[in-house]
């Protein structure tokens, strides 16, 4: 009794008769914002009316095309590069730190030869290094009569070291700086010293031309190098960076031998990257012990995480806190987990979904140097006279350094979306507005009609589902059999 109630009232107030749908479909063709639809339905030639019907086919088959293909090359994630030349008044002096090539003093022990071989498997984890089996025998000799021997504070005490005898002459924009403005850092290179450690005191030059000015001896006498291990050189190498982050030498690190002066011009590039899946970016990241984040810090603490896990300890010369590693560590797990990271890819560096992606934001310093021999006969005769050291001797130790600005700019590198949402709709309504004069309004009205028409057919369906058993007899006002079938054909 209940289903044929609602039959009843379905078929007497929620469903049309075939007339009045008729007359429905009519007005919605003649009405409709679309170009073209009426002109099919009042036109009386039906030459014409096939035209219009051609044109408007053919119109909506240009909408559709056209909508897919923006849609398509939306979700290709495109992108543009904008560049940017800012000039401002006064811009902030990066970081630069300083090493000596010849990373120990010659005086520091006899067998200088395994200190070299120990350091290499301690930079190794920032720089790829194949030790020779040939060596392995003496390293084993060393490692087991030298048990405590800590090559951190053999390296803080006999490496590079910064004082009034090796920087003879320090200045920034015109004012005197002294060893006590350089903060000492660990890079492959030994001891190393940072000026402008961490921006804290916020360096900024109005003039370009005028930066930091520095005058180093090396001091080939006291330092030495292996040349069998393939350290042949002797000069400043130097790395231009954020101070916020570390300095980084593989394949970025600027040198100047002995007896050269190196004037270096440096530019400001930021660059901006999109986040995935426009760009590489994943600006979620964080790291633990950096306070921005970079590629290398990130490649770092990755490193030191595995690291720590293998060997139950962490290299100096990686961020953390954990127990530091003890030599016989680093020669047994540390530098065997390093050689398992590379091969096996733990720590990768680049797109999205890598261990490191790129930074959304990034500063690089690009450089310009150019090299001159360092002082005429008089300036040598000076700084002989000055340091009570032969000619010969400030021909083969002195070494001049200039850091400038070539102009008070900085150049922007933003990535940025090619097609943004509120493009896309522009462009899909540009489309539907050339070829149908359709807009928002004309698709509404088209999901109404579509939604009254689907709601029409749901209560047709209904009403053809199989009749409900009837357990009490029909009353006489209810309909019969056919006067239902003949109702439901009229549907």
């Amino acid at each position: 009794g209940i289903l044929e109630k609602i039959r009843l009232c379905l078929i007497k107030k929620l469903l049309p008769d075939l007339e009045d749908r008729k007359k429905y479909h009519e007005k919605f063709a003649s009405s409709s914002s679309i170009h073209g639809v009426h002109n099919i339905v009042h036109t009386q030639s039906k030459a014409r009316r096939a035209l219009w019907l051609l044109i408007v086919t053919g119109c909506l088959a240009i909408v559709i095309w056209q909508i897919c293909s923006r849609f398509i090359y939306y979700f290709s994630w495109p992108t543009t590069t904008a560049v940017v030349v800012q000039y401002v008044e006064n811009i902030k002096f990066p970081a630069v730190t300083f090493c000596n090539l010849n990373r120990f003093q010659a005086h520091a022990v006899s067998n200088l030869k395994v200190i070299f071989l120990l350091w290499n498997i301690v930079s190794a984890i920032l720089q790829k290094f194949a030790m020779e089996d040939k060596y392995s025998q003496e390293l084993n000799d060393f490692l087991l009569g030298n048990q405590n021997f800590s090559i951190k504070d053999f390296t803080r005490k006999n490496g590079f070291y910064l004082n009034s005898s090796t920087l003879l002459e320090c200045d920034f924009f015109g004012k005197p700086c002294y060893p006590q403005d350089f903060e000492q850092v660990f890079t492959e290179y030994g001891n190393c010293f940072t000026f402008n450690h961490n921006d804290l005191s916020a360096r900024r030059v109005s003039l370009s031309g005028r930066g930091l000015h520095l005058l180093f001896d090396v001091q080939q006498d006291k330092f030495t190098d292996e040349p069998t291990l393939g350290y042949t050189d002797a000069g400043i190498t130097f790395a231009i960076h954020s101070p916020q982050e570390l300095p980084r030498f593989d394949g970025l690190g600027l040198l100047t031998p002995v007896g050269m002066h190196a004037q270096v011009a440096i530019r400001q590039l930021k660059s901006i990257i999109q986040e995935y899946p426009w760009g590489e970016c994943k600006p979620d990241i964080k790291l633990q012990y950096h306070k921005i984040y970079s590629t290398n810090g990130c490649l770092l603490e990755c490193k030191a995480r595995y690291i720590q896990d293998w060997c139950g300890c962490l290299p100096f010369i990686l961020p953390g806190n954990a127990t530091e590693c003890d030599l016989l560590k680093f020669y047994k797990c540390v530098y065997p987990a390093v050689y398992d990271i590379e091969i096996k890819g733990l720590c990768t560096v680049g797109t999205h979904n890598s261990t490191c992606p790129a930074p959304c934001e990034e500063i690089d310093y690009p450089t310009t140097v150019t090299y001159s021999n360092f002082g005429g006969e008089k300036a040598i005769k000076y700084f002989s006279t000055k340091l009570k050291k032969s000619p010969e001797y400030i021909r083969q130790n002195l070494v001049r350094i200039e850091i400038k600005y070539h102009d008070l700019s900085y150049k922007i590198t933003q990535q940025q979306k090619a097609l943004t949402i509120s493009e896309l709709l522009a462009d899909v309504g540009g489309q539907l507005g050339l070829f149908c004069g359709a807009s928002m309004i004309t698709i509404i009205e088209l999901l109404e009609y579509i939604f009254t028409n689907f709601c029409w057919m749901c209560i047709f369906l209904l009403l053809k589902a199989p009749d409900m058993p009837q357990w009490n007899n029909p009353s006489q006002n209810q309909p019969t059999h056919k006067e239902k079938k003949r109702r439901i054909q009229e549907c």
